[in-house]
């Protein structure tokens, strides 16, 4: 008997990094020395202190029980101290925190709560492809806005077509980026701010990478911006900052009825993160971020490998200021598809294409800094074999 899939996901291509993974293996399978440069999984573990605190968490029978659907009080009110000491932004935890299942949870399940079939999503290509999917699954139109590098891999608000905006309803940013790795400032926030008032539009602000940067710099949050809160939820997580992506716990934040909206949404599909790895997560967010700041630094150290062994290969790439990615062009005369089965079925390299994360990540190629610098420094000696 065949079944027919629902339309929503017929309308959906196939996930990025699962076909990525599907293609390494095919390669692996050869007796490839596979060097993975793809997904962005932190190589190293979590710290000893919040595994400890997991353990003894989960020793204790109270928390066996199903969680509260908005999270542990404790858990948000560690959240919102921990953003107020980071961001200087003061929140509500009662109210405008709301714990996730990871952000990449938070994300999906928000357009459920405020996207009607037929209302707009605009949203950053290249992109991470939640945010287009989310917008399908909730029955929206995405509309990318496309990031150039001209521009500073920024959007520009004027160039959306009238006829879109029109109907748009939420407009999602992402800085850090993912894949671009590219950063924006106060200045950028501010128009967005007012960008959202004079439309009508709800922001959300995907801030995963903000702890990872590096030279000193410090990425902001959207929620610095005066009247953002009004207009905007922003998503975080511990995954990347903590090596707890599968752990699965992160948080959103900001405006209190978008919260609620959230909160409506998954009180109806999810039970809440375990508790247990939320008392995690409270002893990550409040000890020593010793542990941060020496990832930062391994994160750095790779970087410089990568960007100096690329540079050598005659590729114009530039050194990223946060994320652990390095976004690449392809060499002359490669696309973003030929550049990396090339790398991938010739030296065993993986990295992920960058028209898998949109039409405008065409021409580039995204490189993950989650191997070490021995391994980095011998891709960069395999591609220079292939002569690119």
């Amino acid at each position: 008997m065949s079944f027919q899939r629902a339309q929503r996901l017929l309308k959906l291509p196939p996930y990025l990094f699962k076909e990525i993974d599907r293609l390494r293996d095919e390669v692996r399978q050869r007796g490839v020395d596979i060097i993975d440069l793809g997904v962005g999984d932190p190589d190293q573990p979590t710290p000893n202190h919040v595994i400890e605190r997991l353990c003894s968490a989960a020793k204790d029978p109270a928390t066996h029980k199903y969680p509260a659907y908005s999270g542990l009080s404790t858990f948000r009110e560690k959240a919102a101290a921990w953003y107020g000491k980071r961001f200087g932004v003061k929140l509500e935890a009662s109210k405008e925190v709301i714990t996730l299942i990871g952000s990449k949870e938070g994300l999906a399940h928000f357009p459920l709560a405020y996207i009607n079939p037929g209302d707009v999503v605009l949203y950053p290509s290249p992109a991470y492809p939640v945010y287009f999917s989310s917008t399908i699954m909730a029955g929206g139109e995405p509309v990318a806005m496309p990031l150039l590098r001209q521009n500073g891999f920024l959007p520009d608000l004027g160039a959306i077509p009238r006829d879109k905006l029109a109907k748009a309803k939420v407009i999602i940013v992402n800085y850090p980026n993912n894949p671009t790795a590219a950063v924006a400032g106060l200045d950028f926030y501010k128009d967005v701010v007012e960008f959202a008032n004079a439309h009508g539009l709800i922001v959300v602000s995907d801030a995963a990478y903000t702890e990872m940067a590096y030279d000193g710099y410090n990425p902001p949050s959207f929620l610095e911006v005066d009247g953002a809160k009004e207009v905007g939820i922003e998503f975080h997580s511990l995954s990347k900052t903590y090596n707890m992506t599968g752990w699965r716990l992160g948080f959103a934040v900001g405006n209190a009825e978008l919260v609620a909206g959230l909160g409506q949404v998954k009180s109806q599909i999810d039970s809440g993160a375990f508790d247990a790895v939320q008392l995690a997560g409270i002893e990550a967010l409040t000890a020593d971020q010793a542990c941060v700041a020496s990832m930062r630094a391994l994160y750095q150290e790779r970087r410089d490998v990568l960007v100096e062994g690329l540079r050598g290969l005659g590729l114009e790439v530039e050194p990223p200021k946060a994320t652990f990615y390095v976004w690449c062009p392809c060499p002359k005369g490669l696309s973003s598809a030929d550049f990396t089965k090339r790398i991938l079925n010739e030296a065993g390299i993986v990295t992920t294409p960058g028209n898998g994360f949109g039409e405008a990540g065409e021409g580039f190629v995204r490189f993950a800094l989650t191997v070490d610098k021995a391994r980095l420094a011998e891709a960069v000696e395999r591609m220079g074999k292939l002569g690119l």
